[in-house]
């Protein structure tokens, strides 16, 4: 519960609690935080308890931790089920971006700005060996 509270954090905390409650209140404040945790603790697991039971057996395995979102990632990766890392290995997302800007450099279609703001839409697509330059047009100049 407390891993992440240090040495000196405790001594600190443990001085800040002498002075607020004082050396003779600080037992009974002692007792009263821990039977207010254990009280605490009891409830969160008998509600557990009876949340397990009203799902049926088929949730027998559930954890709540496993409603976390990491948690749950986390465990869906390790049992890898679906093939999960296959998919994630198998997608370098590099390489299909270097692709696409490839793709985008060299293609050799008329743009709307090259063409005067129009392009003949009912035209087909020109062999690659033909001239591709859009025809002139005296309006657009």
């Amino acid at each position: 519960m407390f891993n992440d509270i240090g040495p000196l954090e405790l001594i600190t905390l443990v001085v800040l609690a002498v002075l607020v409650f004082g050396p003779d209140k600080l037992p009974k404040v002692i007792q009263d935080v821990m039977r207010t945790v254990r009280k605490i603790r009891e409830f969160s697991e008998s509600a557990k308890q009876d949340i397990r039971s009203e799902l049926g057996p088929e949730f027998k395995d559930f954890e709540f931790e496993d409603l976390n979102p990491k948690t749950f990632i986390r465990k869906q990766l390790d049992n890898d089920e679906l093939g999960l890392k296959e998919i994630r290995n198998g997608f370098d997302l590099k390489k299909e971006m270097a692709e696409v800007t490839d793709a985008v450099h060299s293609t050799d279609t008329p743009t709307p700005s090259s063409s005067g703001g129009r392009i003949d839409m009912t035209k087909k697509p020109e062999e690659p060996g033909e001239d591709n330059r859009p025809p002139f047009d005296a309006d657009a100049t």
